[in-house]
């Protein structure tokens, strides 16, 4: 229940909001067939409107725009926001609304992160049509052409008309909206699928990762920004770094939206640190990307790989097998643990007891959390 290998895609690396969000409404204004979007967070500020107007131009020009957002994430987003987007023809459904029939179907979301342009390029990453991604948040995204597009299209189309996604008079989707996508000798073979979970009911992207962190050979590079790993994860890690593996770590700093989360996940730090990983603290901003390479295989998309999005969210990354690409993710990664604090294992070992009492608290919050499935 994962995408198929494709050869013959290309993937460009966008790092940075400067560099991926001209690049997407930039695709949209050439959108001649459909458009089809599918966000965990947007509520109303400048770059919603700045989305929302793209949508409407292509709306206009007569394209099929089709609008998925998280019921939850997407409650920042005004009424008038709403109803513009509506008015002025982008079809909006919004994915298991908040509702009090059953508690715990609520934490159930949508996670993904993704756009398609007429089935012939899609954009995924860990954005959002928030402000903070403007300027406060540093994130990255992949453009993607290619065969595997297609699957893209078909991940959009089993949510967008399963029973969680509601929208008042939306359309299903149309026959024939996977379009054949180009196919050129400028696609340079590179090697993708696409992989995803849902919930704790189906976690490809987890079995995915921990295969090619158990059979890594030179460098498994890690970074998210919530790091609260399950313990068959942190054992693989520990169990690399032995092997001679080089295992590092590029996580938030101080700079965090949720500070309790970075407590929650030092707890893990001595044992990983003990074993050899090297663990990086960003320091310019608060890094919200999310991905990983292992030898010459990424996997960049929406997934954190902590307990709370493997356990009820739905997730999507994509795969790229390619030594080309890994090469540029690792200069990225390069780049960043240049601006970050390397963790030191013996100021680590002495760390105030303060510091300590927050882990414990928060690693208390987060084991009952982890529980109530």
């Amino acid at each position: 229940m994962h995408g198929m290998w494709r050869d013959g895609n290309h993937f460009a690396l966008l790092p940075e909001a400067a560099r991926f969000l001209p690049a997407m409404f930039e695709a949209v204004d050439r959108a001649r067939h459909f458009v089809l979007i599918e966000l965990y967070l947007m509520e109303t500020g400048r770059l919603a409107t700045a989305v929302s107007e793209s949508l409407l131009r292509a709306a206009e020009r007569g394209v099929s725009v089709m609008l998925l957002l998280d019921g939850y994430g997407a409650m920042g987003l005004d009424e008038a926001d709403r109803r513009r987007l509506e008015a002025g023809g982008v079809a909006l459904r919004f994915f298991n609304p908040l509702g009090f029939e059953s508690p715990v179907r609520n934490l159930t979301r949508d996670h993904r992160k993704l756009v398609v342009v007429d089935g012939a390029e899609a954009f995924t990453g860990g954005f959002g049509a928030v402000d903070e991604f403007l300027d406060a948040w540093y994130e990255v995204a992949v453009h993607i052409e290619g065969p595997v597009v297609v699957d893209w299209v078909r991940l959009f189309c089993s949510v967008w008309d399963s029973p969680l996604s509601r929208g008042p008079g939306a359309p299903s989707l149309v026959r024939g909206i996977e379009l054949s996508p180009r196919r050129d000798e400028g696609y340079h073979g590179m090697r993708g699928r696409v992989v995803w979970g849902q919930g704790y009911r189906y976690q490809a992207i987890r079995h995915s990762l921990h295969r090619r962190v158990a059979a890594s050979t030179r460098r498994l590079w890690i970074c998210t920004p919530y790091f609260v790993p399950t313990l068959t994860l942190r054992t693989r890690l520990t169990r690399a770094a032995r092997r001679g593996v080089d295992v590092r770590l590029l996580l938030p700093g101080k700079v965090h939206d949720h500070p309790g989360v970075r407590y929650a996940g030092q707890r893990f730090y001595g044992r990983l640190l003990r074993a050899g990983v090297r663990i990086f603290e960003f320091q310019p901003t608060f890094i919200h990307a999310k991905f990983s390479l292992v030898d010459d295989w990424v996997s960049l998309g929406s997934c954190n790989f902590d307990h709370w999005s493997l356990q009820w969210n739905l997730e999507a990354n994509q795969e790229v097998d390619d030594a080309r690409f890994a090469a540029r993710v690792a200069e990225l990664f390069e780049r960043n643990f240049a601006t970050s604090e390397e963790i030191d294992p013996e100021a680590w070992a002495r760390r105030p007891r303060w510091q300590r009492f927050k882990e414990w608290l928060f690693g208390l919050v987060d084991g009952l959390l982890t529980r109530l499935r």
